[in-house]
């Protein structure tokens, strides 16, 4: 399973409340006509993005696709026929944004609601395998999932472990811990 991530801010001028209806209209729209491989997205209001620069709120789009197969269908997709002015709407009003393409490593991805990001990178030295070991006890009892940027696309950290529930990573792990608001979930329950 991989996640096409997309991290975005409004301008300025443009209302925050408005930005995010917008934005979970377009999202709703996209679920309801998804391209073949398309599982949900999940869209979160990240407290800051510091890997953007960013001090301030910040949107983070979770595309949750079955393969690297569907992501050209995505991409079509998500810009033209139904999707084409919900996109083009949200667009006008976007300042910046940035994207990255994660895979699952671990977890639900269907987990409902997401509560807390924890950001970091593999301690020089552990192996890929120890790493894993270490967290996949806290992905069962935290009701949390662990994604692995792929190919180095995208900005910050190498790992985001995601979770319903605060917890604490290893010390070992020097680990950037943000608090999200989730603002829409599109899978089908």
């Amino acid at each position: 399973m991989l996640a096409y991530v997309f991290w975005h801010w409004p301008f300025p001028e443009v209302e925050v409340p408005t930005y995010q209806r917008d934005l979970i209209a377009y999202h709703q729209t996209l679920f309801v006509h998804k391209p073949v491989g398309f599982h949900h997205t999940r869209v979160l209001q990240m407290e800051q993005a510091p890997w953007l620069e960013r001090s301030e709120k910040t949107c983070e789009d979770w595309h949750v696709v079955e393969s690297s197969a569907a992501l050209d269908p995505l991409n079509e997709r998500a810009v033209s026929g139904p999707c084409q002015e919900a996109h083009r709407q949200i667009a006008r009003w976007t300042q910046g944004g940035a994207g990255g393409l994660y895979s699952l490593v671990f977890g639900d991805a269907d987990l409902s609601v997401v509560r807390f990001a924890y950001r970091f990178s593999k301690p020089a030295g552990m192996t890929y395998g120890d790493l894993y070991a270490l967290l996949q006890p806290l992905a069962q009892e935290a009701k949390g999932m662990l994604w692995l940027r792929q190919m180095s696309l995208g900005p910050g950290p190498e790992f985001c472990f995601q979770s319903s529930e605060a917890l604490a990573l290893p010390d070992i792990l020097s680990t950037l811990k943000i608090p999200v608001k989730q603002l829409c979930f599109t899978l089908d329950r």
